[in-house]
């Protein structure tokens, strides 16, 4: 594995480390076959999506037993490095392409994974209420909040109250601009050092009062 998981993360366990280094095989063979990774990101899969994924961990401390969303997962990122870091967490993957879930649902499978669920479905369809959203820049974040609507659990476990954790890069001032929520940005760079990470943040919406 490329230790970059590792220099970050050093408190993994022995399963944790074998499952994210199988990680990269996995993918390769499912990309070959299934576009669900950029290929000129290929050659720095543990930067630009295991990496990226966890970073969501690095301002939100998931606790066992609770429930996370993954909208437009694609292959299964974020959801599927979360998933391997919090064994005790339940992850729901969703995307509206029926053989990208295929790719995220064979990856669980091979590495054992048996808190993550994956469904063919969009967001709006979906009736249960989870305590964190997840995603890595589907949309813009007004769409993505009349996707979600309704779909937060309403009572707060974890230090942050319930609501969106998002994966986005560059300057958001507009996009944020007039939410009618409270919002913070979490520059990724404060956590790792690599360049690619400079303009990339967390964005954590709070939709529970």
């Amino acid at each position: 594995m490329n230790h970059l998981v590792e220099h970050y993360f050093p408190d993994l366990t022995a399963e944790q480390y074998q499952q994210f280094s199988a990680l990269e095989a996995l993918y390769a063979h499912w990309n070959a076959q299934i576009n669900v990774i950029s290929r000129k990101d290929t050659a720095h899969f543990y930067e630009r999506h295991v990496l990226h994924s966890l970073a969501i961990a690095k301002v939100c401390r998931f606790l066992p037993g609770a429930n996370i969303l993954d909208i437009g997962t694609g292959g299964g990122f974020p959801g599927i490095p979360l998933a391997i870091l919090y064994p005790e967490v339940q992850f729901h993957l969703v995307d509206s392409i029926g053989k990208k879930i295929k790719v995220v649902q064979e990856v669980a499978s091979a590495l054992g994974l048996k808190n993550v669920k994956a469904s063919h479905a969009r967001a709006e369809t979906l009736k249960k209420r989870y305590d964190f959203i997840i995603s890595r820049a589907v949309t813009q974040m007004p769409v993505f909040l009349a996707w979600v609507k309704g779909k937060s659990a309403k009572q707060n476990l974890h230090e942050f109250k319930n609501g969106i954790l998002y994966l986005k890069g560059g300057d958001l001032t507009d996009e944020l601009a007039g939410l009618r929520y409270p919002v913070k940005e979490f520059p990724i760079s404060n956590f790792y050092n690599e360049a690619f990470f400079e303009t990339k943040k967390v964005v954590y919406v709070q939709l529970v009062p």
